[in-house]
């Protein structure tokens, strides 16, 4: 059985509870994931993947179904600690080249610095795993905002959850995954 998903999602989501198990079930409630069977998988983006909106991708799955999905999760019970968790995509251009997905998570860094960062380690990592020379402070073109990697393009985006912890100490955890939808 070969299994290369056409079609893929993103999706993120936030939860508190006094129990840190259940405000990572309320994050995968809140991301629109939790009445899945979710594996993780390593961090290959398919040739021909087409990226959907969340409420599409949603319309292909059904409830307790087996799930492939690149994760990112991250909680604390620190009053007004910063958490985020993200996953980077970096997708050739020539969409009959595979690309990478990148997972990231971090304490004290906003939204947008990791999203950043996640999409940089994707890019990286995608530049690496083919052989490509690629400078991740060189390479970015602000204008086009494209990465350029020996010669070639290619885009970058990313899914993003960051939540400052419980004033009261409440576990506060958050999810990004991108989600692949079966055929």
């Amino acid at each position: 059985m070969i299994v290369v998903p056409r079609r893929l999602f993103l999706t993120k989501g936030v939860g508190k509870h006094k129990e840190q198990l259940s405000s990572f079930e309320l994050a995968l409630r809140n991301a629109k994931i939790a009445n899945l069977n979710l594996v993780r998988v390593s961090s290959i983006f398919p040739p021909r993947c087409k990226m959907l909106p969340r409420n599409k991708g949603l319309k292909y799955l059904r409830d307790g179904q087996v799930i492939f999905t690149v994760m990112s999760s991250n909680s604390t019970n620190e009053p007004n600690r910063l958490v985020s968790a993200s996953v980077g995509i970096a997708i050739p251009n020539d969409r009959t080249k595979y690309g990478y997905l990148a997972e990231h998570k971090a304490f004290g860094q906003t939204l947008k610095k990791a999203g950043d960062y996640a999409e940089d380690l994707a890019a990286t990592m995608l530049a690496t795993t083919l052989g490509i020379d690629f400078d991740v402070d060189k390479s970015w073109d602000e204008r086009k905002e494209i990465w350029k990697i020996s010669g070639g393009m290619v885009r970058t985006t990313s899914v993003t959850q960051s939540a400052e912890g419980d004033k009261n100490g409440l576990w506060t955890s958050v999810v990004a995954a991108a989600i692949f939808v079966p055929e």
